[in-house]
């Protein structure tokens, strides 16, 4: 039977990133397709493709055994494929029945007619069972209903196809019930779903087969009601990991043995949107990793330590004294660094020499009296250039000009001549190669040796494992587990990230691995 959509053989590259490569999906009639991969994995990329946004460089999409070759986003809506971004495309301030029907309300002589666009959104809340005010504003909407309103929207095309990114991202468990019985409606002999999820407990609850992808290129498709969820993750991640470097016995024992070490104790931090009651110790020393999938709460908890969010802490201490963080000049003060995971924009003044990126958290050292002295300056950015080799003709290079790698080390540098104890690197390799990765790797073990105290932040697992003395695992906005690198695996790194959380304590090592 000719399958309902389609895609064989579809690659797509950008300048240096070869994010898809022979790409194999295939969506039958009247069934929910789930498609899993870790971060970075390709789903976005694909999706991307098929609603129009990108153009795939080789490959076909065929819907209902037809060429199916979106030029943009709506025109992909007409041919009868629509995407549900986890980010809505909704306008607040419009009530739902605009929303739904935008551009394609009912009009009479020109004008729009009110009364038989809400007639018309009724009708269809009344085709799928939903039950919505159609006046109401989509502002005035919880999380959920928003959902159900791009859903409807969706529906009101006459989508054959529907995508559904993280759909159930932010929704509780009685929520999460009611989307899935939408889905079931929605779906018939005409129709299909995709379902794009990290959370693992839902596939068996909605999908028919799970496509896995890794690294830009089709892994399998597994019946769901036959494949356990720990054979799903281990297509996921796909690696063995047994042969590459971790971090010593004896470094993760002292890193980790003297509880009087501990620099930075965190608990009850919350915020209003996402985090809940978390808490952690973080030991002179140590390389605390952090994992998780994306939009788990890792980078909103490094920017809640030193200020730059709001948040409420039950305890924040540095040095066993209590402080209080209002922004991140006052983390500087308590001796915290954070390397941002977008350094371009938030790390680094591109159109300025090295030397002014690496003392600029140091100025007030080297201007006594209110003069700078421009020697003193220089002279400190050669030595940290030199202490961390970072590749430059002259401290007088422009930021911009250098590698990514390198642009990396002088935000790193710009922290060390601040002599922070505390450093908060989140996705320190991002974007950068292979050998400046290897590089990055060293400093970090360099500065652990040193004292200094380190959180990473990564969604790279091989990373985390191949860095980190112990493992933080979020989920959801709270820390699901804890994980001793010795016993830490891909495999139950991916259990706890994808592990709805409990208001329980989390999960230790030992519990983790019995």
């Amino acid at each position: 039977m000719t399958a309902l959509l389609s895609v064989h053989g579809v690659g797509k590259s950008f300048p240096g990133v070869r994010a898809l490569h022979n790409m194999q999906l295939e969506l039958r009639h009247g069934e929910v397709l789930a498609l899993v991969g870790e971060n970075g994995a390709g789903k976005s990329t694909l999706m991307k493709l098929l609603s129009g946004i990108y153009t795939p460089d080789q490959g076909t999409f065929k819907l209902n055994g037809q060429p199916f070759v979106p030029d943009n986003p709506k025109h992909a809506q007409e041919l009868g494929i629509s995407i549900i971004h986890q980010e809505f495309n909704l306008m607040p301030d419009l009530t739902i029945a605009h929303n739904i029907f935008i551009g394609r309300e009912p009009r009479r002589f020109g004008l729009l007619t009110e009364r038989e666009l809400n007639r018309k959104a009724l009708a269809l809340f009344d085709r799928i069972n939903l039950r919505l005010n159609p006046r109401e504003k989509v502002g005035n909407l919880t999380v959920a209903k928003q959902q159900m309103v791009e859903i409807a929207k969706a529906l009101s095309h006459e989508s054959k196809v529907i995508i559904m990114d993280e759909p159930t991202a932010a929704l509780n468990d009685a929520e999460v019930a009611t989307l899935h019985h939408l889905i079931r409606g929605f779906i018939s002999p005409d129709t299909g779903v995709i379902y794009i999820s990290h959370r693992m407990d839902e596939l068996k609850q909605i999908s028919q087969r799970i496509t896995v992808i890794r690294d830009g290129e089709y892994v399998d498709t597994v019946d769901t009601a036959q494949t356990s969820m720990k054979e799903v993750i281990s297509l996921m991640v796909g690696r063995r990991i047994s042969g590459e470097q971790r971090p010593s016995p004896a470094t993760v024992e002292a890193a980790t043995e003297a509880s009087s070490d501990v620099v930075l104790s965190v608990k009850g931090l919350s915020t209003k949107t996402l985090l809940k009651d978390v808490g952690f110790e973080l030991r002179r020393g140590e390389i605390l990793g952090f994992a998780g999938l994306m939009g788990a709460g890792r980078t909103e908890v490094a920017r809640a330590i030193v200020g730059a969010d709001n948040a409420s802490f039950s305890e924040l201490k540095v040095h066993g004294a209590s402080v209080a963080v209002p922004n991140p000049a006052a983390a500087a003060k308590f001796g915290i660094g954070y390397l941002s995971e977008d350094r371009k924009h938030l790390g680094l003044m591109l159109e300025r020499d090295v030397k002014e990126n690496i003392t600029l958290s140091s100025l007030a050292k080297n201007a006594p009296g209110g003069i700078i002295n421009d020697k003193a300056l220089r002279r400190t950015a050669e030595v940290f250039s030199q202490k961390l080799r970072i590749k430059t003709p002259s401290v007088h290079q422009l930021a911009r000009n250098l590698s990514g790698g390198n642009q990396q080390k002088i935000v790193i540098a710009k922290w060390l001549v601040k002599d922070c104890d505390i450093l908060i690197f989140d996705e320190p390799t991002r974007g950068i190669d292979v050998g400046a990765k290897e590089e990055i790797y060293k400093l970090l073990d360099e500065l652990a040796a040193s004292g200094k105290a380190i959180i990473m932040i990564s969604s790279e697992l091989p990373e985390i494992l191949r860095m980190s003395h112990r493992i933080a695992v979020m989920c959801e906005g709270r820390i699901t587990g804890f994980l001793g690198n010795a016993e830490a695996t891909q495999e139950n790194i991916m259990e706890l990230a994808t592990r709805r959380p409990s208001v329980t304590a989390p999960v230790t090592a030992g519990e983790m691995t019995a």
